[in-house]
């Protein structure tokens, strides 16, 4: 599939997916993880997710009862360019900051069960 960059710039406008894909850089992780993470609902969680999976900047992919999803390894070249240098600017924010240093010690285990 090939995306346009207006697709790609769609994805990256909103803060919210951009938190998204600064902690899918890190690691996979399925719906319940991206939002303790990040502290949205879950429905808009989703809609940022099907956002950037339409866009061909992340996917899924099935594990047990998961779903995680992951930045897609072989990106649009349009994002493959510009990402580099959004994510470097993102490295400064402090919510990005408070993300990631959330993002190794999320436990989809622990946090569905409390659900």
């Amino acid at each position: 599939m090939i995306t346009e960059p207006i697709d790609v710039l769609k994805a990256l406008s909103d803060f919210g997916r951009l938190r998204v894909l600064k902690s899918l850089e890190r690691k996979s992780l399925c719906v319940c993880e991206i939002t303790e993470l990040i502290g949205l609902a879950t429905s808009t969680v989703s809609s940022h997710l099907n956002v950037l999976k339409n866009a061909g900047l992340i996917v899924d992919e099935k594990q047990g009862k998961w779903i995680n999803y992951k930045m897609l390894p072989s990106p649009a070249p349009f994002f493959h360019e510009i990402w580099p240098i959004i994510s470097k600017h993102l490295d400064d924010n402090p919510v990005i900051q408070q993300d990631l240093s959330k993002v190794a010690s999320v436990d989809r285990k622990k946090i569905c069960s409390n659900a």
